[in-house]
């Protein structure tokens, strides 16, 4: 036999990194702005990659209700040439 399949020190299944912590949505936690103003290119630059495309939820940490306002105002601001469909 090549290897041991056994209880390795090194096993994938023992293997586990630190704890992450839960991110919390920077919309709900700040609620004087809670509206997705599509003319604020700064503030949804922050949420979209190099390359130009929307980040996902679970990279952000926004919550599913502002992750869709986010998305459709950076769709809209694309719309009325604010910001590019894709980074060069």
């Amino acid at each position: 036999m090549a290897y041991n399949k056994g209880n390795g020190s090194d096993s994938p299944m023992r293997r586990r990194g630190p704890r992450r912590r839960k991110k919390v949505c920077a919309f709900c936690s700040d609620k004087e702005h809670d509206y997705i103003d599509y003319k604020d290119v700064a503030k949804l630059r922050r949420y979209m990659s190099e390359r130009g495309k929307i980040l996902p939820r679970r990279i952000t940490g926004t919550c599913a209700k502002h992750q869709r306002a986010l998305t459709v105002a950076i769709k809209r601001a694309r719309h009325v040439s604010l910001m590019p469909y894709t980074l060069d």
